[in-house]
This record gives structure tokens, C-alpha cells and sequence, in this order.
């Protein structure tokens, strides 16, 4: 194994293991707004030091992106961290939240790896050498178009409502083609399931990188495609389509009437 995928299990793990032990106490945790429906717990900002530490301890010179505490430090390689990626579900009690934690060197994503610590589900991915689930080997499923296709997104929850009244249109398109869409409320989640072949293709608007860094190399490695909603390069953060490559296109095929152009590559 990649001895940097090594220390991302490790701290994924960690992690895990603070955020599941506060489960019986969650009245009683500190919780901010960081905006309209977005909240960070105590949780998320212990989580979040865990994985710094153990990446520090290993590799000091290493910069970092954290959604708590945002870049520190300078270098070619940056670890991209989301400590708890769900963090309305979890503090809710409804078990869909992840860890999740990718590597990029010189801006090109090296490793990937999100961590399920309600299931124990490890999703690991390394740049030429495929994506694993518990270190056995991972496609994107078979599915070949809408038909019969089960998708995942997400819903728009900040104060945007052009680009809602545009997803909310993709949404009725969508739901009318395919067999059935999910919103869990972890993207990580999310894109690791589409990688893992569980649901075929995956549309959000206004992530950010933290939210998408591990699990589109996931993707990727496992023989799908990630794009924008315009079907350009994807770029970490904001607007994504993903899928398996038929889904992909189908998908992109049957949003385009609702994509306006200010979010067609944004």
C-alpha cells in the first residue's frame, strides 16, 4: 500500500473513532453557523486536529487544506480534509457521514481516501493503481444509461436561488428518467458509492474541494468520469456531474436544457 494512503487510513480512522464515541452525547456538544444551514460542531474542529497531527508527525513540510481551519503551510504536496463530511446528519443522529482526506501533488490529485465509521468502510484510491473498498478492487457499475439508473445528489441548502431553480429543474428531468435519485447528505459518500458501483451517477452544485477531492479519484480510478455541469474538466469544488461513462454523458445529455450558462464550467 502507498505509504501515503498508509497515514490517510490512519487518520481517517482516528477520526472515525472521535466522531462515533461522541454519538451518545450529542445534545450536549457545542455547535456554530458558519452561514444559513451550515453548521460545525466540536466535533468536527477535534476530528480535524486528529488528522493534522498524524499528518504533521509523518510529514511536517506538507501544506494543508481543512475545511475548520483552512490552508496552512507551502509545498508541492496538499492534503485536502473534510473531518466529517455530513456534519447535519450527524449531529442529527442519521448515520450517513464520512471522513474524507486526498493528496495533491503539484495540483494534480494523488491519493484519495473517505472512511464510512458507521459502516467501517475504508474507499482508497492511488493515482494509476486503481480504488479499493477494504483493499479489494472497485468499478464503477455496468449501468449503460438513465434507464433503470439510480443517482445521488445533493440539494442546494444556501441562499442561491438561481442556481436552485436551475437544479430543482434537473431534479424533475432526472427523477422522470431513471429508476430513482437519493440524497443522503454526505457528497463524499456520495462519490465513493458511485465509485463502489452502489448508485451509477452523482449531480451537486456549490461544493467545495474538501467535498470532492478524494472521491473523484475515486471515480476516476475506478473507471468513471467526472465533469461540470457543461461536461468541461472538473475542477475541485463547486458544480459536478459524475458517473459511470454512459450515465456521465446521459446525465449531461439530459441536464443541458437547465444549465444556465453562468454554471455551464463553473
Amino acid at each position: 500500500m502507498h505509504p501515503l494512503i498508509n497515514i490517510a487510513v490512519r487518520a481517517a480512522r482516528r477520526a472515525g473513532e472521535i466522531i462515533v464515541r461522541s454519538l451518545v452525547r450529542l445534545e450536549s456538544l457545542q455547535v456554530s453557523s458558519k452561514g444559513r444551514n451550515d453548521y460545525v460542531s466540536e466535533i468536527d474542529r477535534s476530528a480535524e486536529r486528529e488528522i493534522i497531527g498524524i499528518i504533521h508527525k509523518h510529514y511536517p513540510q506538507h501544506a494543508i487544506l481543512a475545511e475548520e481551519s483552512g490552508r496552512s503551510g507551502e509545498g508541492d504536496t496538499l492534503w485536502i480534509i473534510d473531518p466529517l463530511d455530513g456534519t447535519t446528519n450527524f449531529l442529527h443522529g442519521f448515520p450517513v457521514f464520512a471522513v474524507s482526506i486526498a493528496v495533491a501533488l503539484r495540483g494534480r490529485l494523488e491519493i484519495g481516501v473517505i472512511y464510512d465509521p458507521m459502516r467501517q468502510e475504508i474507499f482508497s484510491a492511488a493515482r494509476g493503481a486503481g480504488a479499493q473498498l477494504e483493499n479489494h478492487r472497485i468499478r464503477v457499475s455496468k449501468q449503460r444509461g438513465l434507464e433503470g439508473a439510480l443517482l445521488a445528489t445533493g440539494f442546494p441548502f444556501r441562499d442561491t436561488a438561481p442556481d436552485a431553480e436551475a437544479y430543482f429543474a434537473m431534479l424533475r428531468t432526472l427523477s422522470a428518467l431513471t429508476a430513482g435519485i437519493r440524497r443522503p447528505g454526505a457528497a463524499a459518500l456520495d462519490l465513493a458509492y458511485v465509485a463502489a458501483g452502489r448508485v451509477d451517477g452523482f449531480w451537486e452544485l456549490g461544493l467545495k474541494p474538501w467535498d470532492t477531492a478524494a472521491g473523484t479519484l475515486l471515480i476516476q480510478e475506478a473507471g468513471g468520469h467526472v465533469g461540470t455541469l457543461g461536461g468541461g474538466a472538473y475542477q475541485l469544488g463547486a458544480n459536478i456531474v459524475a458517473g459511470t461513462p454512459k450515465v456521465y454523458e446521459a446525465m449531461l445529455a439530459a441536464i443541458a436544457p437547465h444549465v444556465p450558462q453562468q454554471l455551464r464550467d463553473a
